[in-house]
């Protein structure tokens, strides 16, 4: 069977970290299908369309950079058009290479899912949509009336709907983007999470957080604040935060401020690959204090090592923690958030460490998910 995925996120030649989990999804379905990527991404720095094609393990992935004039009415009108001849282009040449996909894979309403229901309407290909989004935890999460019709359009006319979580499910449908055919569909964690290893004893509690370092998301700064209070009844402790992001200066320098940095707080910067595997595998249980999420690939991966998880209770976050495997807390209670670090501190011995990972393996695994997404291919085509 032949897949086409398609994705407004994808990791490219300016930013290798956007939509990996789309990435990491499409390899999952390359178990059981023969799968293709196309990627189309406005660049204000070129006059031409530039197509390019990279062998991503048994995935062909086809980019289309297309020229994206500065801001302006008619620059937004020119973009636009540029948008459509790059998916245009990006499609005849893949169709020639590869031949015509049997399903459309969208990610993410509503502009890619519009090109899916024109290839479907053109070339009578069915799609289906995974959505990762968290706009639709918001009151009104359409910019107007027409985008609000179009994306409960794409909704009804997709052969499957496929969110992350069940949550965002009932918030989608809550706004009118109904179909008869949702699948909750779970990220996927990458292979080194699984390998077995050898863990080092430490000389001191390591609990991690792994982040973007977006305050108003995060929190970063009431996790200092609690970090802070923490110092003073027991110091016996490391935290990592793992990550970059638009308050990565502000939050560092809120911990030089408050006696915390590379004293009890250590800063790494983002990783990837082997050197974040290390950083799970070190920490004794990680934890999240954020206000908003769907559901964090982080949570996965944490509980993949093992390790148990300190959460706040929001998007899907109780769909995958437990009693059995962590803590969930509400969301701004700076209180909780101690208390709870303290209570993990003295008791994450007694957490199953390896039923936590036989649980996680069994949801989380490529060959899972990819199981789980060649089987609803397979019952809309």
């Amino acid at each position: 069977m032949k897949v086409l995925f398609i994705s407004p996120w994808y990791p490219n030649r300016y930013d290798n970290m956007a939509g990996l989990f789309v990435r990491k999804h499409a390899e999952a379905a390359s178990l059981y299908c023969d799968v293709n990527v196309l990627y189309v991404h406005a660049d204000s720095e070129i006059n031409t369309f530039e197509i390019i094609r990279n062998k991503q393990q048994n995935i062909t992935e086809y980019f289309v950079y297309f020229p994206a004039p500065q801001k302006g009415f008619f620059q937004k009108i020119i973009k636009m058009l540029n948008y459509v001849r790059a998916y245009q282009k990006g499609f005849k040449l893949l169709f020639s290479e590869q031949g015509k996909p049997d399903v459309i894979q969208a990610n993410v309403f509503t502009r890619t899912a519009l090109v899916a229901y024109w290839m479907k309407i053109k070339h009578k290909i069915p799609y289906t949509v995974i959505e990762h989004w968290t706009r639709y935890f918001r009151e009104k999460p359409f910019q107007n009336q027409i985008h609000k019709k179009l994306s409960i359009l794409t909704a009804k006319k997709a052969g499957a709907i496929l969110p992350v979580t069940n949550h965002l499910r009932k918030s989608m449908e809550s706004h009118g983007m109904t179909n008869n055919n949702y699948h909750i569909i779970n990220n996927v964690v990458d292979k080194p999470f699984f390998e077995k290893s050898e863990e080092t004893p430490n000389d001191k509690i390591v609990f991690t957080n792994i982040t973007c370092f977006n305050d108003d998301q995060k929190n970063l700064s009431g996790i200092l604040n609690v970090l802070k209070r923490l110092t003073e009844v027991n110091t016996n402790f490391k935290v990592y935060l793992v990550g970059g992001g638009v308050d990565f200066e502000l939050i560092k320098t809120k911990a030089k401020e408050l006696g915390l940095e590379n004293k009890y707080v250590f800063f790494t910067g983002v990783l990837t690959g082997s050197e974040l595997v290390e950083y799970f595998k070190k920490s004794d249980f990680t934890f999240l204090f954020s206000n908003y999420e769907n559901i964090p690939v982080v949570i996965s991966e944490s509980l993949v090592c093992g390790k148990p998880v300190i959460s706040t209770d929001v998007g899907g976050i109780n769909e995958h923690i437990d009693k059995s495997n962590g803590i969930l807390i509400e969301k701004e209670d700076e209180d909780a958030l101690y208390e709870s670090i303290i209570y993990m501190m003295e008791h994450y011995q007694e957490y199953d460490s390896e039923e936590i990972k036989m649980k996680a393996e069994k949801l989380y695994s490529y060959e899972r998910v990819g199981k789980e997404l060649f089987n609803i291919y397979k019952s809309i085509v």
